[in-house]
């Protein structure tokens, strides 16, 4: 699957906007890629996570005891992708702003992908780790749908991208006049 094809899936569910938008980073860019309009089509969401699966398959060495992902953004891509894995899906969720394992268990050496939707800044992905080597797994890589950053993002693992697209992204006092004409709207779930 190339680039264009995952945009094309996100043109197709009406996922690909423009305007000017808050990320879940905090900085500003004139395309918001809406996954969840992606996510509400089952067959378009198989699409993705089985060819991603199909990448991190041919990346990483078996076997992966855990698909992990990272609440909100990262539990369908996750659960998705587990099912084509064989590998049992888990979730990570913020309790008091950290993320925790608070639903489940894993044995130390535990060997797990942490699955997300997309890729700013890698934040998530990066929380999901520590989170992770906390509790003694060993994390094989991470993976998203779509890596805005364009393999510049360090997640602290191997970073397995079904989809590079580097949109522009700014910060709020580093606006084009043309974006801050504008109104924002933060469509992200960083506050759940």
């Amino acid at each position: 699957m190339t680039n264009e094809d995952v945009l094309d899936i996100f043109r197709k569910a009406g996922a690909y906007l423009e305007g000017h938008f808050i990320l879940t980073s905090g900085l500003r860019s004139p395309v918001f890629l809406q996954k969840a309009r992606v996510f509400m089509h089952p067959e378009l969401t198989e699409t993705l996570c089985k060819a991603l699966a199909a990448r991190i398959r041919a990346e990483t060495e078996e076997p992966i005891d855990f698909v992990v992902g990272p609440a909100v953004g990262g539990l369908i891509p996750a659960y998705e992708t587990s099912r084509h894995l064989g590998a049992p899906a888990i979730w990570v969720e913020r309790e008091n702003g950290t993320f925790r394992l608070r639903r489940f268990e894993i044995e130390p050496g535990a060997r797990v992908v942490i699955v997300e939707d997309i890729v700013t800044t890698g934040l998530s992905i990066r929380e999901t780790v520590a989170c992770m080597r906390d509790l003694g797994a060993e994390v094989v890589a991470a993976a998203c749908i779509i890596d805005r950053s364009a393999g510049k993002s360090d997640v602290g693992v191997p970073l397995i991208a079904l989809a590079e697209y580097e949109v522009p992204a700014y910060s709020a006092d580093a606006l084009p006049p043309e974006l801050a004409a504008i109104p924002p709207v933060k469509p992200g779930s960083r506050s759940l």
